[in-house]
């Protein structure tokens, strides 16, 4: 015979995270924003438009050699299958292109555009991303 469940509010599950490769020795792991004032921080920093999303960026000045990736899709983007998608999409970008080009430490939010992010060709993505992150990383007055 099971015991029923202890009422009350279930545990929260902890944000996921992947271990993501950086290069030949260094290792990094990959978390989800899920914070406003995280977002927020990273609105107020840096940031680079492109022709499907708005990448906002920031370096959190802790320890921790974890990569922060946060994503946004108003209703501006549609109906909630519209705005899904356009998350759905910006993940798989960010999974794809983000382990070569991040750097530890920083918080990076992906804003959908409106008629552009569920749209736009995949491989169009994945040069705005690659471009956003050398702009959002060179020093200024490069």
């Amino acid at each position: 015979m099971t015991t029923p469940p202890e009422p009350g509010p279930s545990p929260v599950p902890p944000a996921p995270s992947a271990a993501v490769s950086l290069g030949v020795s260094q290792t990094c792991v990959l978390e989800t924003l899920r914070n406003r004032p995280d977002f927020l921080r990273a609105a107020s920093a840096r940031r680079q438009g492109t022709g499907g999303f708005l990448l906002q960026a920031r370096a959190r000045g802790d320890d921790s050699a974890a990569v922060r990736v946060g994503f946004t899709a108003s209703k501006k983007i549609g109906n909630a299958v519209f705005r899904n998608r356009a998350k759905r999409r910006l993940r798989a970008l960010v999974r794809e292109v983000m382990p070569g080009l991040v750097r530890p430490g920083w918080d990076y939010v992906l804003v959908a555009k409106p008629g552009a992010t569920v749209v736009r060709d995949f491989a169009d993505l994945r040069r705005d991303l690659q471009s956003a992150l050398r702009s959002v990383h060179r020093e200024k007055g490069q």
